[in-house]
């Protein structure tokens, strides 16, 4: 017998239009039980999902997504989406290469309509599909799903205040509202939601209030009374709910709902889905993130995104330890322990972080110095010009983001930190190739976005010592600076105590060699060594440099060696246009030194999801492939 009979008899979406609240009910508890069932065998968002079942079929009831239109903010909200949109059989193949994606993909399905993977952009990829449809003559619903602390970020006003200005009609945003990002939400909006809870009865005796004004005879009032009772009307508003924010920017606002009451939630959308003919509709909805799991409620913030678990113990499914060899500590925990020992010793040293003081490892900066730590929440524009403004004032600020997150702030690192020369130390956190968070997560762009930037000093390194002197050089170089490092565990090298400064632009030559120079930076620096290696027992010779700096580039000793031998190979864990291997292959050719290059990067194309090193490998970046590329380059080279 099947464990999830309803569920299994859902061949399209649009059977539920027609299911009971008895039906929807069980439906609810059958998707959240599959969620936890094949979660715990594949890894990925968990208590997020958990949190958004009943909204979910709730929206499947009132809607159809092969007609109306919904963005998923962020997307991560969105697997109880995927089961009810065809893909429930597909659901082991999650994050896995070639398999679902971890977000919504407008390649993957017909009912997702915009592909997410940053936050706080549905509203306005909504607003622009319901303009669209107005511009065309059609006729279907817009609905825009936005939570997990999406709503802190400025985008998400800046597509309120235009859809409100609009009236745009049979337009809706949902705000599911969890209390959480990935850590706790922060800053005065998550106070003024909690606010509106204590107004629920707002929206009853609104209504009241605006039948009492109607039912007042036009021809018996003058028009002062008319508008003494708007302004009664105004002043409730305020009382029941302080500054009624949304209603304020044009919008009908209903709510707040139990998210996880199926009843409500149907009754809360009927609602909207009646006022959305009139305007613009916020419906907002309370939710629990890891709802009906205990071990995500207790700790949502560990159970946010996952391995594979035991679902009965909510114990994680870890590879035994090799007593032996114990694994070497995370570039993430050594960034953050390295910030916390410097901190100690400068009182100017502040630390930033866009929602991530965990992912980022700023959570232990925060417990050693939580006055010098600041979590603007999903706002990394912000983050990053409050950084310019701290760093105007003398003090040394260092925004942790990482390097996919980073892009959402590049006008700013330009504007208000790199044109006035400010000593702002980016540092950025899973940069190369990520994995199963696949295209929209990967930090193959950095190198590329930031080495056009004036007076920025931008550096990778090839272990976690190498991080502990490139933030330590960062921080002192009074000039902005960003360095990016990998997930995942660093090499395991000794640390040196106390950490000192590198001499800013110089590499550092590693082996010499007459045949080929291999220049490398970051994570494939070992690969280089460990090529070179392999290649010298085969009667190829190579020198190896590690840059260390992709902005300056150590001119001299790349320019010596790529002199002395027959032919360069550049290699970055990065894209190809414009990355490191670009700015190598543009020194070479300024200097007209007539060597042939190859370059080892990822090609001008999307990188999707999977496992990492299979990924690389595709790439051609593995250990395999760059020997099988640099092999065949040698061999074309004339004697």
């Amino acid at each position: 017998m099947s464990r999830y009979p309803l569920l299994d008899s859902v061949a399209a979406p649009q059977q539920i239009h027609h299911f009971s609240l008895v039906q929807m009910e069980q439906l609810a508890q059958e998707v959240r039980d599959f969620i936890i069932a094949s979660v715990s065998e594949t890894g990925g968002h968990f208590s997020s999902n958990l949190g958004t079942v009943e909204l979910t079929v709730g929206l499947m009831h009132h809607f159809d997504f092969l007609v109306d239109r919904i963005v998923w903010d962020v997307g991560h909200q969105a697997y109880p989406f995927k089961i009810l949109t065809g893909r429930k059989d597909r659901f082991s193949t999650l994050r896995k290469h070639n398999g679902l994606s971890g977000f919504l993909k407008r390649e993957e399905s017909p009912y997702d309509h915009f592909g997410a993977g940053h936050a706080s952009t549905s509203i306005s990829a909504a607003l622009g599909m319901a303009k669209a449809r107005d511009l065309t003559g059609q006729d279907y619903a817009c609905v825009a799903v936005i939570g997990d602390g999406s709503m802190t970020a400025g985008m998400a006003f800046e597509g309120l205040n235009q859809a409100g200005f609009l009236e745009t009609r049979k337009f809706m945003v949902i705000l599911n509202d969890n209390d959480m990002s990935i850590n706790p939400n922060v800053g005065s909006l998550q106070g003024y939601l909690n606010q509106m809870i204590s107004g629920q009865y707002y929206n009853r005796w609104r209504d009241r209030i605006e039948h009492a004004i109607k039912t007042i005879p036009v021809a018996s009032v003058s028009r002062r009374l008319a508008k003494a009772a708007k302004w009664s009307e105004e002043s409730f508003k305020r009382i029941a709910v302080p500054g009624l924010l949304f209603e304020d920017l044009g919008f009908r606002y209903i709510g707040p709902v139990n998210g996880h009451d199926v009843a409500a939630v149907l009754r809360a959308l009927r609602e909207a889905k009646e006022r959305m003919a009139e305007g613009p509709v916020l419906l907002h909805v309370q939710t629990q993130k890891g709802h009906g799991y205990d071990p995500a409620v207790k700790d949502p913030l560990k159970w946010h995104g996952v391995t594979a678990f035991d679902r009965e113990s909510g114990e994680i499914i870890k590879p035994a330890p090799d007593p032996a060899k114990p694994a070497p500590p995370s570039y993430t925990a050594v960034f953050g322990n390295t910030l916390t020992e410097l901190a100690r010793r400068d009182e100017k040293i502040v630390g930033i972080t866009a929602a991530m003081l965990d992912g980022t490892g700023l959570n232990l900066f925060q417990k050693a110095h939580p006055a010098r730590c600041f979590d603007v929440g999903i706002a990394e524009q912000h983050a990053v010009t409050f950084a310019a403004g701290l760093a105007c004032q003398g003090l040394r600020p260092v925004a942790a983001i990482y390097s996919t997150f980073l892009q959402r702030g590049f006008d700013q690192v330009l504007h208000d930190v790199c044109l006035q020369n400010l000593p702002v130390t980016f540092a950025m956190d899973r940069g190369g190739i990520v994995g199963a968070d696949g295209p929209t997560h990967h930090g193959l762009y950095d190198l590329a976005y930031l080495r056009c930037m004036p007076n920025l000093i931008l550096m990778a390194p090839k272990d976690e010592n190498e991080l502990r002197r490139m933030l330590f050089t960062a921080i002192y170089s009074n000039r902005p600076a960003a360095l990016r490092y990998p997930r995942g565990n660093a090499l395991g090298v000794p640390l040196e105590d106390p950490v000192t400064a590198l001499p800013i632009g110089k590499g550092e030559l590693l082996r010499e060699g007459r045949d080929l120079l291999l220049v490398a930076v970051g994570t494939l620096v070992a690969s280089a060594t460990a090529l070179a290696e392999r290649l010298a027992g085969e009667g190829l010779d190579c020198a190896v440099i590690n840059a260390r700096f992709i902005k300056p580039l150590d001119e001299q000793l790349i320019g010596q060696w790529a002199r002395h031998t027959r032919a360069v190979v550049a290699l970055e864990e990065g894209c190809a246009p414009g990355g490191f291997t670009g700015a190598i292959a543009e020194f070479l050719a300024d200097q007209g030194i007539a060597r042939p290059l190859l370059r080892c990067a990822v090609p001008d194309h999307i990188v999707h999801h999977g496992d990492h090193a299979r990924l690389l490998d595709e790439e051609g970046l593995s250990p395999r492939a760059l020997y099988d590329r640099v092999k065949a380059f040698a061999a074309e080279l004339r004697p």
